[in-house]
């Protein structure tokens, strides 16, 4: 046997016109079951009591003002029921509820036609009277606990929204440690290391007689130099992140700093530049320039005899960029040390270009060199 799923509610049951029309259906079947007895403008003051209720959520004292000659003329109850509920449920002052209230129980009371009920101090009136207050008490009653729960449901959403608002402090605070411990480490670690690098090549720019290695050991100082500029700089940014957001950068590379670039790399690269007269926003450039930068430094890593190709183009209102290598020369000697890559590379520029709305591509070429095609929009589409 398997358990019987529990039924869902037809759609219909939720949906507030039904909420807004039946109370209007079920006045008129009252109207029309007290109609018997009374005059032509007797029952029109009960279907104008019927129809008002289609205005008691914008108007409710307006609503139950025209429910009240009905009441007092024809016995009618559920309209002017209705209409004490929609005065308690939509107006937040207490006395407008119980005039309100305290009106419809005294019309009901004293109806038409006095002498029906004499002011006699007996048992009928007195009960009577209980009834009366008790059918003004009972809707006001009902529509205060509606208001009280409409309320507390939006004070919990306002508590669940400030629960989330001090969670997100939160987090950002441990984001903002977290950050500052990252550049700690980063100043700590990476800037002594690449000191030493900086102070190892001016050792050697001194000390060498070989023009060549005086020259190599020049490039290097200089490339730690500006290494050890940008760190400290995203040393700064990390630890002002989240508390200050005009933290200056240092200056970005530019399309105009690529031959630099491919100069300084020592790669023998055949160069193709042309970008054409379109001013190209930063955020293109500098994607240019990084993915020309993290393919050189791939092929300097794996393959650096191989034959270089760079080109960086300007394609109506996109750029192209491609960086190709040809397969590395078989080594005639001992292999030296393998540096190490964790691909993190090219998935941060494939993001930066994702998020310029432009595309990138790493992929092996069929001679067995690699490529890098970077394809970048002047604009975001």
């Amino acid at each position: 046997m398997t358990a019987d799923r529990p039924r869902r509610r037809p759609a219909w049951t939720g949906s507030p016109w039904v909420a807004l029309l039946l109370p209007v259906l079920f006045s008129l079947v009252d109207a029309a079951l007290v109609a018997r007895n009374s005059s032509w403008w007797e029952n029109g003051l009960s279907v104008l009591a019927a129809v008002a209720l289609l205005l008691r959520r914008r108007f409710p004292v307006l609503v139950l003002l025209l429910t009240l000659p009905g009441s007092f003329l024809n016995y009618i109850w559920i309209a002017p029921v209705t209409a004490v509920y929609s005065v308690a449920a939509h107006r937040s002052r207490a006395w407008v509820t119980t005039l309100a209230a305290t009106v419809f129980a005294l019309v009901e009371f004293f109806h038409w036609p006095f002498a029906d009920h004499p002011l006699a101090f007996d048992r009928d009136n007195a009960l009577y009277a209980i009834q009366c207050v008790m059918l003004a008490a009972g809707p006001a009653a009902l529509g205060l606990l509606s208001r009280t729960r409409r309320e507390l449901a939006t004070k919990l959403d306002e508590l669940t929204r400030g629960q989330e608002r001090e969670s997100r402090l939160l987090a950002e605070r441990v984001l903002i440690s977290e950050r500052g411990r990252l550049a700690r480490e980063m100043h700590d670690v990476v800037s002594h290391q690449v000191s030493l690098i900086s102070i190892q090549a001016g050792a050697l720019q001194v000390s060498s007689a070989d023009p060549a290695a005086v020259a190599t050991a020049r490039t290097i100082r200089e490339l730690s130099v500006r290494t050890l500029e940008e760190l400290r700089q995203m040393v700064g940014v990390l630890r002002a992140s989240g508390v200050r957001r005009d933290v200056p950068l240092a200056p970005q590379p530019r399309l105009a700093d690529l031959c630099r670039l491919i100069r300084e790399s020592g790669l023998p690269a055949d160069t193709e530049i042309s970008t054409g007269e379109l001013p190209w926003p930063e955020a293109v450039e500098r994607a240019a320039y990084r993915t020309v930068q993290e393919a050189l430094t791939n092929i300097s890593k794996h393959a650096p005899d191989s034959a270089v190709a760079v080109k960086v183009l300007a394609r109506g209102a996109r750029l192209r960029v491609e960086v190709r290598n040809g397969p590395p020369p078989v080594p005639s000697g001992g292999h030296g040390e393998v540096l190490p890559g964790g691909g993190h590379g090219l998935v941060g520029l494939r993001e930066r270009a994702q998020l310029l709305g432009g595309t990138l591509t790493a992929r092996p070429t069929p001679e067995g060199g690699f490529e890098v095609l970077a394809d970048l929009p002047a604009a975001r589409d």
